[in-house]
């Protein structure tokens, strides 16, 4: 299965409840922290929930 490396590039601060729980189950919490996960459908809903927030990238 492919990985997808997400990294926050700003700040949870002043955003939502439901995004900043999104941050924290993709595994990120401060600016310039990065993960890699599988990519899948889950991953595609979570990642445009909070779009704004992060970089990502393949591989």
């Amino acid at each position: 299965m492919a990985k997808v490396r997400v990294t926050q590039v700003r700040s949870q601060i002043g955003q939502s409840e439901k995004h900043r729980g999104t941050l924290r189950a993709l595994g990120l919490g401060r600016i310039g922290k990065s993960v890699e996960h599988d990519d899948g459908p889950v991953l595609a809903g979570m990642l445009r929930k909070v779009r704004h927030l992060v970089k990502v990238d393949n591989g």
